[in-house]
C-alpha cells in the first residue's frame, strides 16, 4: 500500500469531487481513479458509492477514513522529524486558524517574523477541531476551546465581540452599550461557524433576549461594510474597517469577547520551537492589541 494512494482517498473525500481532488493534488483525474481503485482493491472494500451521480463515502470508506489520516499524519511527523535532524530545526511550520483570526491576527503575527524563523504556511480552520486540524498537516492551531491533553497549549489575550456603527450614529461617542439595548436595532453579523457569532448567541440565549432583526453576512467584513452603508449595528470580532466607531457590548456585568488558545501536540519532533513560537505569538497579541482596546473587567 502506498501513501500516495491514501492520500488520494483523504483528497477526494476532502474535496468532495474526483476532478476538484485532481485539481489539488495535480494528478490528472484518470490517474487519481485508478490510484482509488488500486486502494480498493488493497484493502477489498468499496470505499465510495455513486449516489444520484456523486460519489459518497460508503459505510467501510466512513469507518476507514480516520484510520487513513492517521496513517498519512504519522508519515508527515517522520518526514518532519527527519528534516529537524537534517537541519537542525523546524524549517516549515503550518498555523491553522478561523477565518477572522487568520486575518488579524496571525497574518500580521507572519509579517514579523525573522529571517531565521520557519517557512510559514496557513490553514483556514472553519467548522475543524484541532485535532482535525492537525491530523491535516496542522503544527500550531489557533482555537476558541481550549484543547485537552497530551495536547499543549497557550492562552491568548481576549479579544472583544465589537459592535460597530458609522461616525454619525447616535451611539458613536459611547465605549459600550448593553446587549438589551443592542438587540432593539437591526443586528448584522456572521454565520454561527464564527467564534464572535457563538459568543453573542450564548449572551443572546442566556439573557433570553431576541434581535428586532438581524442579518447574517457572510464575513466580518462584509458585516462592517453594511454597517457603513446604515443597514444595522455590526456585531463582530474583526478589526475596525471603513471608519466605524467600536462599542464594547456589555452582558451580565462583562463585556463581550472571543477566547482564543493555541495549540500544538506534546510529541511534535520540534515541540520546543513550536512552544516558543506559540509564546511569541501571544507576546505578539498583547502588544498589538493593548489592554484597553481588548476587554475592561466589570468594576
Amino acid at each position: 500500500m502506498e501513501l500516495r494512494t491514501l492520500a488520494s482517498f483523504v483528497a477526494v473525500v476532502d474535496a468532495g469531487t474526483v476532478s476538484a481532488a485532481a485539481e489539488r493534488v495535480r494528478v490528472t483525474q484518470p490517474a487519481l481513479s485508478r490510484q482509488l481503485r488500486q486502494l480498493e482493491r488493497e484493502l477489498g472494500v468499496d470505499l465510495f458509492e455513486r449516489v444520484a451521480g456523486r460519489l459518497v463515502l460508503s459505510a467501510a470508506g466512513r469507518s476507514l477514513l480516520p484510520l487513513a489520516r492517521d496513517v498519512l499524519a504519522s508519515a508527515e511527523t517522520l518526514r518532519t522529524a527527519a528534516r529537524v535532524q537534517a537541519e537542525g530545526g523546524l524549517d516549515r511550520v503550518t498555523i491553522a486558524a478561523p477565518a477572522t483570526t487568520l486575518a488579524d491576527v496571525v497574518s500580521p503575527f507572519l509579517a514579523s517574523l525573522r529571517d531565521d524563523d520557519p517557512t510559514p504556511s496557513v490553514v483556514e480552520t472553519a467548522a475543524l477541531d484541532v485535532d482535525d486540524a492537525m491530523r491535516r498537516g496542522a503544527d500550531l492551531v489557533v482555537t476558541t476551546r481550549r484543547p485537552r491533553r497530551p495536547l499543549r497549549c497557550a492562552a491568548l489575550p481576549e479579544l472583544p465581540v465589537w459592535a460597530y456603527v458609522r461616525a454619525d450614529h447616535a451611539w458613536a461617542d459611547r465605549g459600550s452599550v448593553g446587549l438589551a439595548e443592542l438587540l432593539e436595532h437591526d443586528v448584522v453579523t456572521v454565520p454561527p461557524t464564527f467564534a464572535a457569532r457563538q459568543v453573542l448567541d450564548t449572551a443572546v440565549e442566556r439573557e433570553q433576549r431576541w434581535p428586532v432583526s438581524l442579518v447574517e453576512a457572510s464575513s466580518g467584513t462584509v458585516a462592517q461594510a453594511l454597517a457603513a452603508a446604515g443597514r444595522g449595528v455590526a456585531v463582530v470580532s474583526d478589526d475596525v474597517r471603513y471608519g466605524l466607531r467600536g462599542l464594547r457590548v456589555r452582558s451580565g456585568g462583562a463585556d463581550l469577547a472571543v477566547r482564543l488558545f493555541v495549540a500544538w501536540s506534546s510529541t511534535h519532533p520540534a515541540e520546543a520551537s513550536l512552544a516558543a513560537l506559540a509564546d511569541r505569538l501571544r507576546t505578539f497579541v498583547v502588544a498589538a492589541y493593548p489592554a484597553d482596546t481588548r476587554v475592561t473587567p466589570a468594576r
